[in-house]
């Protein structure tokens, strides 16, 4: 005996199709959405690849900020290890200054300080320069000012403490005396 289509048709349960009626046959609610057309899949596809596009640059973008924030971290990790190096050149200076006459001690303490200096330009740490200069509160830290018959207002007159910078970076300010120009009579 063959299975007969007409009653497997028939015994089919109504739930099964939501749409009612026969298995195949629209409804009147579907009937009037129709499929999307090939322009709308077009227009969908542009959409999808520019979202795409979009995110891959924006991936892009965020690996280049990634990698320029980690060089520059590198590039300036060493400031606080300066930092404490700059007191010891200091400390050599002051030892220069406090050796008088005594032409031997002297002569090593400024060997050291020479060394020291090579080796901090070695990576790339070097003195600001101030003397002679106008005044910028970017790289100079005003600690005085003082009439000058050498140099004119705004521009430093003497250096109290040298200032270093590490690349572009200030490391310590120089400490000056700025001129406020030639002294009344």
């Amino acid at each position: 005996m063959e299975p007969n289509p007409g009653a497997a048709a028939a015994t089919e349960n109504p739930q099964d199709n939501p749409q009612g009626g026969r298995p195949g046959e629209q409804s009147e609610e579907t009937a009037g959405q129709s499929e999307p057309t090939v322009e709308s899949l077009k227009q969908q596809l542009a959409e999808a690849d520019k979202r795409v596009l979009q995110a891959e640059a924006e991936k892009e973008n965020f690996r280049k900020r990634i990698k320029a924030d980690y060089e520059t971290q590198l590039r300036y990790a060493a400031i606080p290890l300066i930092q404490d190096i700059l007191e010891v050149r200091d400390n050599l200076q002051r030892a220069l200054d406090a050796a008088g006459d005594n032409q031997s001690l002297r002569e090593g303490v400024a060997m050291v300080a020479k060394q020291l200096d090579d080796s901090l330009a070695k990576h790339h740490c070097r003195p600001i320069p101030a003397v002679g200069e106008v005044f910028d509160p970017n790289y100079h830290e005003a600690i005085q000012q003082t009439p000058s018959d050498q140099y004119a207002a705004g521009v430093v007159a003497m250096e109290v403490q040298t200032g270093y910078q590490l690349h572009e970076r200030v490391v310590r300010p120089s400490q000056v005396i700025v001129s406020t120009g030639p002294a009344n009579s």
